[in-house]
C-alpha cells in the first residue's frame, strides 16, 4: 500500500511552518485562491490539511465523505 503525500492550504501565517515537516503547502489568502488550490491538488495528495478559515471557503467540498477525495483535517482556530 503506498502512502499519499500531505497538503496544506491557507494563509501563510498559518501553514508556511508545516513545509519544514515536509508538507506540500498551498498558500491561500483568500476564499478563490482556496478553491483554486483544492481543484489543482495533484492525485498523489492522501491528506489535506486546511486551516478554519480554508475548510469554509471549500464548505462540504472538504468536508463530506467521498472516497474519491483525500482526507482532510481541519486547524484549530
Amino acid at each position: 500500500m503506498t502512502m499519499g503525500t500531505v497538503a496544506a492550504i491557507g494563509a501563510r501565517t498559518r501553514v508556511s511552518g508545516l513545509a519544514l515537516a515536509g508538507v506540500d503547502v498551498l498558500v491561500a489568502e483568500d476564499p478563490d485562491a482556496v478553491r483554486s488550490a483544492w481543484r489543482t491538488l495533484p492525485g498523489t495528495v492522501g491528506l489535506v490539511i486546511l486551516t478554519a478559515v480554508a475548510a469554509e471557503a471549500l464548505g462540504s467540498a472538504a468536508t463530506a465523505p467521498d472516497p474519491s477525495r483525500p482526507l482532510t483535517v481541519v486547524l484549530p482556530g
